[in-house]
This record gives structure tokens, C-alpha cells and sequence, in this order.
């Protein structure tokens, strides 16, 4: 096994490239990446859900999108949350049982159930 084969991903590495990227990017369109900053730290932003919480879901759906860049960025800022190896091990397993990631639809169906749960429709 050579060294490569070993450990072919750095996910640290791949942090530090992912925000030198979005320097690159900002650079070229500033505009649309200040407005993602400002989406994502409202959507991560403490509210019926900690922010852990939230960065432990982040992290599911990286999985479940294949998205390796998205991965290094959540573990990273799951465990600046709080989050426990155990905690993460168990949310990937949500992760593996998803398969693939909803989208907004599927976001909007659920929220169709839960207004129709809570006004007590059967």
C-alpha cells in the first residue's frame, strides 16, 4: 500500500483549499458570496435548533450529496459547535440510511405535514 493509497484525502488540507477557492471566487464575484455568508450564518444561527444541531444536519446532507468540500467544512464546524465523535458517528448513520439528500421540494412536503400534524389533520 503506498503512502497515497494510505491517506488520499486531507480534510484539513481540503478546508484551507475550499476557503482559499472562495477567496478566489469572492474576489471575482463578491457580491454573491457576501450574500451566501450571510445565508448560511442566518441558517446555522441558534434558533428552535442549536447550532450544532444544525451543523450535525449540514453534515447528513453533505453525505448524502457526495460532497467531500461540504464534508471537511461541517465536521470542522460541527466539532467548533460542540459536537462529539459519537454524536457525528451517529448522525452519519442517519446519513447512510437517507441515501440521497432531499431537496427543496421534499422541504416543502414536510413542511405541508408538519402544519397539517400540528393542526391536528388526520
Amino acid at each position: 500500500m503506498t503512502k497515497e493509497t494510505e491517506q488520499s484525502v486531507s480534510y484539513p488540507s481540503r478546508l484551507r483549499h475550499v476557503k482559499k477557492n472562495s477567496m478566489h471566487f469572492a474576489n471575482a464575484h463578491p457580491s454573491v458570496l457576501k450574500a451566501f455568508e450571510e445565508f448560511h450564518k442566518a441558517a446555522v444561527a441558534p434558533g428552535a435548533l442549536d447550532t450544532k444541531i444544525k451543523e450535525l444536519i449540514a453534515l447528513a446532507i453533505s453525505i448524502t450529496h457526495g460532497c467531500d468540500d461540504c464534508i471537511a467544512h461541517h465536521v470542522h464546524d460541527a466539532i467548533g459547535a460542540g459536537a462529539s465523535r459519537d454524536e457525528i458517528v451517529d448522525a452519519l448513520g442517519v446519513a447512510v440510511l437517507m441515501g440521497g439528500g432531499p431537496g427543496m421540494i421534499y422541504a416543502s412536503h414536510a413542511i405541508e405535514a408538519v402544519d397539517q400534524f400540528l393542526d391536528g389533520e388526520s
